[in-house]
């Protein structure tokens, strides 16, 4: 009994330092850029109901672009088509990663946060579809709230000054990135124009291109930039969401340093490096500051609650992801041989499921592609849900904060100062 007991593996436990040092400044860049997020949706909600509302729509609807490659687009349509191509670029980075060096690199490691992922995007269409159809509602925004914001979620943990142990901040991280897969996915098969399939073909030859220089170690900017612009317009033109081709390309990027050449860092590690603070403090605020202008007021919020595909959309992201991440991870881990870690409580890892259901840069785009002729009721689903998500996590969260402070004072001690904090020593786990 003892013996099998040694045997089971430990959920929510400590990770590797080599782990943690990898993943924290990816987390420190998204807390920031989190919070530039925030505010950009503050600045978006207070402008489109200021008396300078129609300047908001005359910038969000001014086009530019050359017409006659069918790119004349308006500013609203560059961000979400153009610059979160870069969030999503460096989303496939990150997956990248986690496939071949982090916690998904084998079936046993993947399980749990893949099976939690997965429940947690389930659940949330499975609860907007039994709203719309219990009230004859449009099924068509069922994806809306499959999606998890890990930059605005991580924003909110420092503004309520939250000490989240490692393990929940890494867990919540690799969640978030498969979460984006799925995200992608659902948008390349569902939302989808008219196919050009030459176009489409170029993208595909543009590609394989960029996968041959990964091959061959080609570096420098003046191959890869003008390669990538070429691929996303490509994608653009042939009827596939652009963000697609960020993912692609994303992918195909090196995730482990080449030992017979010298490299320090892979080159996907170089372009995170330069493009996360982009996508973080950039990208994903643009976006939000053009695609979270809608007008507020109590009529407004009121029918959130009334139209039966808002109100899904709510429900999906308060209670489906929270039911669907918790229940997922639950019996993942009894059909296990997992256990919880002992410094955790079930309860913490329903508080980060309830996080989790903050679904905004995503949830706004789906949004905006399920209902193209108008979204603003969507999107102001999207907002309250995130709002109720986020207010039932914080009191979850700080309801533990003071077990958390404790676990992360002893993760970060070092009293012999050499950097690397002794609980990774004295358990052997530096590698």
């Amino acid at each position: 009994m003892a013996a099998a007991q040694r045997k089971r593996t430990v959920f929510l436990g400590l990770p590797t330092w080599a782990e943690r040092s990898a993943l924290g400044g990816a987390l420190r860049t998204e807390t920031v850029g989190g919070l530039v997020l925030l505010a950009a949706a503050v600045l978006a909600l207070v402008w489109a109901n200021s008396p300078w509302s129609d300047w908001y729509e005359r910038i969000r609807d001014f086009q530019l672009g050359p017409a006659g490659l069918g790119l004349e687009l308006s500013v609203g349509h560059w961000t979400s088509d153009g610059l979160l191509t870069i969030f999503f670029l460096v989303a496939g980075i990150e997956l990248k990663r986690e496939l071949v060096v982090g916690e998904l690199r084998t079936p046993s490691r993947a399980a749990l946060p893949v099976v939690a992922a997965i429940s947690g995007m389930v659940l949330p269409a499975l609860v907007y579809l039994s709203v719309v159809l219990l009230r004859n509602g449009s099924p068509a925004g069922w994806a809306v709230p499959m999606a998890t914001d890990i930059a605005f979620a991580l924003a909110v943990l420092a503004v309520l000054n939250t000490h989240l142990p490692a393990a929940l901040r890494a867990f919540l991280l690799t969640l978030a990135v498969v979460d984006d897969l799925g995200a992608i996915a659902i948008i390349a098969f569902f939302f989808t124009d008219d196919l050009n399939p030459l176009a489409l073909a170029g993208a595909g030859v543009g590609l394989v291109v960029f996968a041959v220089l990964q091959r061959l170690r080609i570096r420098g900017w003046w191959f890869y930039i003008p390669l990538g612009v070429m691929i996303w317009a490509l994608t653009y033109v042939g009827g596939v969401h652009a963000t697609v081709a960020g993912v692609c390309m994303g992918l195909l990027l090196r995730a482990k340093p080449d030992d017979s050449t010298g490299e320090v860092d892979s080159s996907g590690a170089r372009t995170s490096h330069v493009l996360r603070p982009i996508s973080a403090g950039v990208a994903a605020p643009l976006f939000a500051l053009f695609a979270a202008g809608v007008t507020i007021s109590g009529t407004a919020l009121g029918e959130v609650f009334i139209h039966p595909e808002s109100l899904g959309v709510v429900l999906g992201l308060v209670l489906g992801k929270a039911l669907g991440i918790f229940g997922g991870t639950y019996v993942a881990v009894r059909f296990t041989r997992a256990q919880l870690s002992p410094n955790l409580r079930w309860a913490d890892v329903f508080a980060l499921a309830a996080l989790a259901g903050i679904g905004f840069t995503v949830a706004l785009l789906i949004g905006e592609l399920a209902f193209p002729a108008g979204s603003d009721s969507i999107k102001a689903a999207v907002l309250v849900g995130s709002l109720l998500a986020t207010l039932i996590a914080s009191v979850l969260v700080k309801r533990r904060n003071v077990v958390y402070r404790q676990l992360c004072e002893a993760e970060n001690r070092d009293d012999d100062g050499d950097g690397i904090p002794d609980i990774y020593q004295s358990k052997g786990i530096t590698g």
